[in-house]
């Protein structure tokens, strides 16, 4: 049991990877492990599975159908499952517009987009970025013109994870250009099969479709389907995405799963016909990793201790994890391309869409360099490092 935690913590973590040893399909765990492409239906089975256990919407209130988990039992489950092999549960719905609807929504909108979110039957996706506002957010411009009890939309999104797979979009449109850049945006709730929407997919450097374009062509969007007032957008969003930061710690139990892979490649890679893990060079390098990987674990700990804090240090603290949970995962990776680079680097993407029932060492090398590519991702995805540098340097008056 970790030195923060108490025994009650430390018996629902024996708990949780009891479940996940029991319940977790192995097919799924498998391909998480060898970084298989994950569809739709996989990623809906398992939380399915977690939402008949309660565990699902754990961190949820009570009264809108969770377990009211403080963000340390939320770190616990999350860090175990994810260690465990578990595939990331799709944040959209379950951590960012969940959130948002039951904080700032109508009773209406609870009760109509809420069901979809619990039962796993409403898949969502996040209309943030645009081609010339990603980091800078507040540099949106997709329009929305109200027309009578509607809005028109018209506009482009980009980087849009699993937008193909989507009913609904939670999306920042700027219904006036009359005020500062980060006023005049509302946050509206779109569904995808309304007329003028269509999704073009972008294939990223892993050769995996999983983001894409989303363009809005004069979409009619109701009034009941804005979130909160008009023009104050801004303040959503920024509740949304300290959630996306902190919902970061479930990346601490990702690097104990890539430190064990690092360990199992380390005996399959020979150099002067013996296994790197017979190099102590090779241990010096892991050590160092896994102290960095220790550290972030205290790091994490630390966020937790310092849950309660205002709003001005809780978003400094996301930011820190934020970038520290990639800088870590990134060198991980790394040091796993570094041990497969003796082999030439296979990357056979054709072998990526598997059903996770077998596996072998050429399929678990192409899985972990699709990870090494698609995670480079993460230094710029919910607020890029430099973003994150900036936040934390504004803030302590740098």
């Amino acid at each position: 049991m970790r030195h923060w935690e108490d025994e009650d913590l430390g018996s629902f973590r024996r708990e949780v990877r009891a479940f996940c040893a029991e319940k977790l399909p192995q097919d799924i765990r498998n391909k998480v492990e060898l970084g298989i492409v994950l569809e739709k239906e996989d990623q809906v089975r398992w939380q399915k599975i977690l939402h008949q256990r309660g565990w699902f919407l754990g961190h949820w209130p009570r009264e809108q159908g969770g377990q009211g988990w403080d963000v340390r039992r939320r770190f616990a489950f999350l860090d175990e499952a994810t260690a465990a092999g578990a595939p990331r549960l799709s944040p959209f719905g379950l951590s960012y517009v969940g959130p948002v609807l039951y904080t700032f929504g109508t009773k209406d909108q609870c009760d109509r987009y809420l069901p979809g979110i619990r039962n796993s039957d409403t898949w969502w996706c996040q209309g943030y970025s645009e081609p010339n506002a990603g980091s800078d957010l507040a540099n949106l411009k997709t329009r929305a013109v109200r027309d009578g009890d509607s809005y028109r939309v018209t506009g482009q999104k980009i980087w849009t994870t699993t937008a193909h797979w989507a009913d609904m979009m939670f999306c920042l449109v700027r219904t006036s250009v009359e005020e500062r850049p980060q006023q005049g945006i509302t946050f509206l709730l779109i569904d995808m099969k309304s007329p003028g929407v269509s999704v073009r997919p972008i294939t990223t450097m892993d050769m995996v479709h999983e983001t894409n374009e989303v363009f809005l062509d004069d979409v009619v969007v109701p009034v009941e389907n804005r979130v909160g007032e008009e023009g104050k957008g801004w303040t959503y969003a920024k509740f949304l995405l300290d959630n996306e930061r902190i919902s970061m710690i479930y990346v601490v139990g990702r690097i104990k799963l890539m430190l064990r892979q690092l360990r199992e490649l380390a005996g399959k890679v020979d150099e002067g016909q013996q296994p790197i893990s017979s190099d102590p060079y090779f241990w010096r390098d892991y050590a160092a990793l896994e102290v960095d990987a220790h550290t972030l674990e205290a790091l994490v700990a630390r966020q937790l201790v310092d849950a309660g804090v205002d709003d001005v240090q809780r978003t400094i603290g996301a930011s820190i994890l934020k970038l520290r949970c990639t800088e870590v995962m990134l060198a991980i990776a790394q040091a796993q391309v570094d041990l497969m680079a003796r082999l030439g680097l296979p990357y056979d993407t054709s072998r990526l869409h598997g059903d996770g029932l077998s596996r072998d060492d050429a399929l678990m090398m192409t899985g972990l360099l699709r990870g090494h590519l698609s995670g480079r991702a993460a230094t710029i995805y919910g607020g890029t490092s430099e973003i994150q540098k900036n936040i934390v340097a504004k803030a302590i008056g740098l």
